[in-house]
């Protein structure tokens, strides 16, 4: 039971013992909780998930709730559990995700609120702090009113542009009704981020094209260099120019005709972008968007992790909720038709990476996040081309074909191997593949897409407990 419980919980952490001498040490972990997606504190389990049990439930239970009571504010939700496993008495305290962020730890005369980063709970730094508060009150940085008065700046850019697009008029009127200006004529900080003029200093996008496929030093490893600022309309044009100059469109010559083969989807790569500039947090100083261009792929990085905590990568994009960091300016964008309101970007990021030609699994794109930072991967899908003829192409050497076959080998092993749930971990020793990146791209990624390996845990492909099992045809 124990162990469902744990592949359950959003986040969690294990306690031997409750320890009331330095509650921090789990109190800790309470405020992190709250201030994100929720979690469970284990008491009576250990670090590496064995039952250990508690000698004094009752006793322990009003302890938990009486600390946080004294400790954790505002109080923040939450339920306490009694278990038995093997015979052992333990304790779920269920932290729920809290509405009135930011949850302090207070005592000994500090007052620190706490994030999730991994799986451990550390302090918040001070703009993650500010962006708590405002979601607490029910605001973003983009609604809130500035000092700029908005006679005082251009909007060519914006007006051209929604003119393009929609074929309508920016009207004075809407930049009321589209929170960019207030009814006394201030800007938003929305507002500002939309001005011909550079006004918001992290507004900015530097992009690179590296020589290889990892970074290196600007000065002798970079093919191509620009740094870009202002207007969020002149970034997403600038970022998707820059990627395009530096990628090419190949074609393949069939019987009549020739198929184009560019290196990766226009749709993906404005998606990409358009992600990163209205999801970003614009409160973090002297931050930026990255663009890293290498041989084989595209990262775009922006600043702050997922709105609503946690990381992408525990989620399954396909029916993960939209939260919104900056609504003013995603509205915007979508009434550009640059974005779709229900918050399907990441799908679409996928679903045009897997129209271009010669697309396989292992060109669907990747996403990753911190506590910090977010970041998209595009596949050049012509990467494998790029250096060799269509003569080359068409035929393997015999290397390619033995290490295809030895491939295939290992494959069926791990399909045998599976007949019973396995971890990653567990299926990597048995084939004697120590690299992950390796393992991924040959064995896991191919056997999932091909339905003959399943997840235990869909909902949650990154989970930490996570196994796979063969699919037995009918």
């Amino acid at each position: 039971m124990i162990e469902q419980l744990i592949a359950e919980a959003t986040e969690c952490d294990f306690k031997v013992a409750l320890e009331t001498k330095k509650p921090k040490s789990w109190l800790k972990s309470v405020s992190a909780f709250s201030n994100g997606i929720g979690g469970t504190l284990f008491f009576g389990v250990s670090d590496d998930r064995e039952p250990i049990g508690l000698s004094d439930v009752q006793k322990d239970a009003e302890a938990i709730s009486r600390l946080i009571k004294e400790r954790i504010t505002p109080l923040p939700q939450f339920i306490l559990k009694p278990l038995q496993e093997d015979g052992k008495n333990l304790l779920a305290l269920e932290v729920s995700p809290g509405r009135s962020t930011p949850y302090y730890y207070k005592a000994d005369g500090v007052m620190e609120a706490y994030i999730r980063v991994g799986n451990e709970s550390v302090i918040a730094p001070d703009y993650i702090v500010n962006e708590l508060i405002l979601k607490g009150t029910n605001q973003s940085f983009d609604t809130l009113t500035t000092e700029a008065v908005k006679k005082d700046y251009s909007f060519t850019l914006l007006e051209a542009t929604y003119l393009e697009r929609t074929g309508l008029r920016f009207e004075s009127s809407d930049y009321v009704s589209f929170g960019l200006a207030d009814k006394n004529g201030f800007l938003t900080n929305a507002g500002k981020l939309m001005t011909d003029q550079h006004t918001v200093y992290n507004s900015r996008m530097f992009c690179t094209r590296w020589n290889g496929l990892e970074k290196g030093s600007i000065f002798d490893d970079a093919l191509d260099d620009k740094e870009y600022e202002g207007n969020l309309i002149y970034l997403l044009k600038s970022g998707s120019e820059f990627i395009r100059n530096n990628s090419k469109v190949r074609f393949v010559k069939e019987a009549q005709y020739r198929v184009d083969k560019p290196d990766y989807a226009e749709r993906a790569v404005t998606e990409a972008l358009v992600n990163a500039l209205i999801h970003r947090d614009y409160i973090v100083l002297g931050s930026e968007i990255h663009i890293d261009m290498f041989d084989d792929r595209v990262e775009i990085t922006s600043p702050g992790g997922m709105f609503g905590g946690g990381s992408i990568q525990e989620y399954n994009i396909y029916s993960i909720r939209s939260m919104r960091r900056n609504p003013v300016i995603a509205d915007l964008f979508h009434r550009m038709k640059y974005m779709e309101r229900r918050g399907s970007g990441l799908r679409k990021i996928v679903s045009e990476t897997e129209k271009l030609p010669g697309y396989t699994a292992a060109y669907k794109p990747e996403f990753s996040s911190t506590a910090t930072d977010f970041r998209v991967i595009l596949k050049n899908v012509n990467y494998n081309m790029c250096g060799a003829s269509v003569h080359d192409a068409a035929h393997d050497t015999a290397h390619d074909a033995a290490h295809d076959t030895s491939v295939i080998s290992k494959q069926n092993l791990l399909l045998k191997f599976c007949a019973d749930p396995k971890s990653r971990d567990e299926m990597q020793a048995y084939i004697d593949v120590s690299s992950r990146s390796h393992f991924s791209k040959y064995y896991l990624k191919p056997l999932l897409s091909s339905g003959k390996l399943e997840m235990m845990f869909p909902d949650k492909p990154k989970s930490k407990n996570q196994k796979y099992t063969t699919v037995h045809s009918k």
